[in-house]
């Protein structure tokens, strides 16, 4: 005997009781709920990308300034180490500065250095600005956010001093100058350090003629030091801490001679620059450095020019211009020099 059967309106799932046919009981339930397969769009997939390559560039960008200011700190900590060490050099040859003690020859006095000149007079202390045919021509750098511009000094300076180098005592004769395609180096802007030293029995004008006509072309006394010193500059100061310019007289009347003129200052031609040579009894109480460094990045780029070029870029490199000023005390000084 046959039985209807109907599927209920909710549709999809029909109960076991209503499947008996002829006697027989069907294990199985029909499921026909249908399955939805969800995705991502491509305006989603597109949206994301940007997103994700908004953040990779802001993440480049902290990276690269990051990269930037770690060569920079390494940078300023080279030029740091590089000037300090220049100017702790210069400080302990200048602080051992003493006088000669010795008469002067009043037929050999001069008021600059020319070329291949020799004094008979024993040079304590001296400065000159340098000889541009051989140095480089002084930089003028226009200054960051202003319309004034900086005329940087360069000066060549010995000093003499006596020391006791092996028990024996011995002059020594110490000078600092700039050079530029030297044949020992093509850097640009390159400092240069002489030594000599002769016994203390001998005429000690004799180092500092050496210093005067020898230039940089005899390695044996001039070694070179650094590049990029773009300043050099030395001021000198008497005991009562004045600047001692071409205004001042300075007269020593040592012993039975009376010698005048021991300290001869002059005008250079630049604000502020005197040149200056002393005799006899005559050295500083005290000495000011200053010295301007250029940095590294700036140097390796102005090797890639010439000329004009050259001058021109560095001429707009003001701040990256470090600039090191130090007072030296002579402790050596002769009082007397100044009464």
């Amino acid at each position: 005997m046959k039985q209807d059967f109907q599927i209920p309106a909710s549709g999809f799932q029909v109960p076991q009781r209503n499947l008996k046919v002829a006697g027989l009981r069907c294990h199985s339930i029909v499921n026909r709920k249908s399955q939805i397969v969800n995705g991502f769009t491509l305006v989603e997939i597109l949206t994301t990308m940007v997103l994700l390559s908004l953040i990779v560039l802001a993440l480049m960008a902290i990276f690269n300034s990051t990269q930037k200011a770690f060569r920079s700190g390494l940078t300023q900590t080279d030029i740091l180490e590089s000037g300090r060490l220049a100017m702790s050099l210069i400080a302990s040859d200048l602080g051992a500065m003493t006088p000669s003690l010795s008469p002067v020859d009043t037929n050999s006095l001069w008021a600059n250095v020319p070329d291949n000149y020799n004094t008979n007079n024993n040079i304590n202390f001296y400065a000159v600005l340098a000889n541009y045919r051989t140095a480089p021509p002084p930089l003028i750098q226009s200054l960051t956010a202003s319309s004034a511009q900086r005329t940087n000094v360069l000066e060549n300076f010995f000093s003499l001093s006596r020391q006791n180098i092996g028990g024996t005592p011995t002059w020594v004769g110490v000078g600092y100058a700039v050079f530029t395609n030297t044949p020992d180096t093509n850097g640009i802007y390159s400092l240069y350090r002489f030594y000599l030293t002769t016994n203390a029995s001998s005429n000690p004008a004799l180092v500092f003629n050496t210093f005067a006509l020898g230039q940089y072309t005899n390695t044996a006394v001039w070694s070179y030091l650094m590049d990029g010193v773009v300043n050099l500059s030395i001021r000198p100061y008497d005991p009562n801490g004045f600047e001692m310019t071409n205004t001042w007289e300075y007269y020593y009347n040592g012993g039975n001679n009376t010698f005048t003129n021991q300290s001869t200052m002059f005008w250079q031609g630049l604000p502020g620059v005197y040149g200056f040579y002393m005799y006899s009894n005559t050295v500083p109480a005290s000495v000011e450095v200053e010295l301007g460094v250029m940095e590294d990045a700036v140097l390796q780029r102005a090797e890639g020019l010439n000329g004009a070029a050259q001058m021109n870029y560095l001429s707009n490199q003001a701040g990256q211009v470090h600039l090191f000023r130090q007072r030296v005390m002579i402790r050596n000084v002769d009082r007397t020099a100044y009464q």
